[in-house]
């Protein structure tokens, strides 16, 4: 079996017989050795206690007095984003559900742990999975893309990589001149596509997102995939190539420009944001579903505006899908719905 995304930490989890992963120590250390977590050599007393007796032990009980006794407020803050993951995934049972948990019930947490939460969840859900076309795309929902055209196609490099490169052609003319920045990048395709098995980690290929069908197939098996695995819902996910007799009963946008699309749509008006990505998500049973929709497409979303750079929003297919939850099925069994 091929690794990749080693950096997500999934190695250190183990899973349970539903196939979903378990909180372990060796993933919390991982997360006490991040530089936000491990106190400077300013800290304070009570800091470098906290971290050396998780050190210790990961999943002991911490009291909200230890946290307010450290003396900076930005400490106090970091550690009580790492405890409320921490506690929250260890209680729910699994990642998957404590993920789950922290966007149902919309727990503030810096981008960077929903990310991370995210990208373990597809690392999960894409074992086994040998189509790079798929893994690439599957980036898309956990680190942010910069647009930008190539003979006329979209398409699609790590926003911090290409934050890195501009940063190094205002610093050194040099590299502009030998073609660096976005430009340097390698774009995937078939010659080159064995090479993302040792480079998945360092996001450094370019995704012909408007350029190669194979980019959007990849993410429609990517998004179908991580839907499957998180809500226990077989769906299938196709690319659509245009917008044509497309009923917008339900949608969900992937990103914040792809809401905007569809809002727009839905009241008649034209978008100011271009839409970009269109897919029909269909699930498989209609169980569990909205009885209006059923087995009708939802239509997925995805939008630019002027910013160039994409960020997905994957809670919305977690708190945006037509799913009846087992809290809303018992509601409406005792008529209180």
């Amino acid at each position: 079996m091929r690794e990749f995304w080693v950096a997500s930490g999934h190695h250190l989890t183990r899973l349970d017989a539903a196939g979903r992963m378990q909180v372990t120590d060796e993933l919390i250390l991982a997360w006490l050795a991040r530089p936000e977590i491990v106190p400077p050599p300013e800290a304070c007393a009570a800091e470098r206690a906290l971290h050396a007796r998780l050190l210790a032990h990961p999943q002991v009980t911490v009291s909200s007095v230890e946290c307010a006794n450290m003396q900076d407020a930005d400490a106090r803050e970091n550690w009580g984003f790492l405890l409320t993951l921490r506690d929250t995934l260890l209680a729910a049972g699994s990642i998957e559900d404590g993920y789950l948990e922290l966007v149902r019930k919309r727990v503030r947490l810096p981008h960077l742990f929903y990310d991370q939460l995210v990208q373990l969840i597809l690392r999960n859900a894409l074992e086994g999975c040998e189509d790079v076309h798929t893994l690439r795309a599957a980036e898309m929902l956990f680190r942010p893309q910069r647009a930008y055209l190539q003979d006329g196609g979209l398409m699609l490099a790590d926003d911090e990589l290409v934050t890195e490169l501009e940063g190094e052609i205002h610093s050194n003319p040099l590299f502009a001149m030998m073609d660096g920045g976005v430009d340097s990048l390698d774009v995937l395709n078939e010659a080159n596509a064995w090479t993302y098995w040792s480079r998945s980690d360092a996001h450094t290929m370019a995704l012909p997102f408007g350029a190669d069908p194979k980019a959007r197939a990849g993410l429609a098996d990517a998004i179908a995939r991580f839907v499957s695995h998180l809500l226990g819902k077989a769906v299938s996910v196709v690319p659509l190539k245009t917008a044509d007799d497309v009923d917008l009963q339900w949608f969900v946008g992937l990103d914040e420009a792809g809401t905007k699309v569809g809002n727009a749509l839905w009241n008649g008006e034209a978008p100011v944001p271009t839409l970009v990505g269109l897919f029909a998500l269909t699930f498989e049973t209609p169980d569990r579903v909205l009885p209006q929709i059923g087995t009708r497409p939802v239509f997925l979303l995805m939008g630019l505006d002027g910013s160039n750079v994409i960020r997905f929003k994957p809670q919305n297919l977690v708190t945006g899908l037509p799913l009846i939850d087992d809290r809303d099925a018992f509601a409406a069994v005792m008529g209180t719905a």
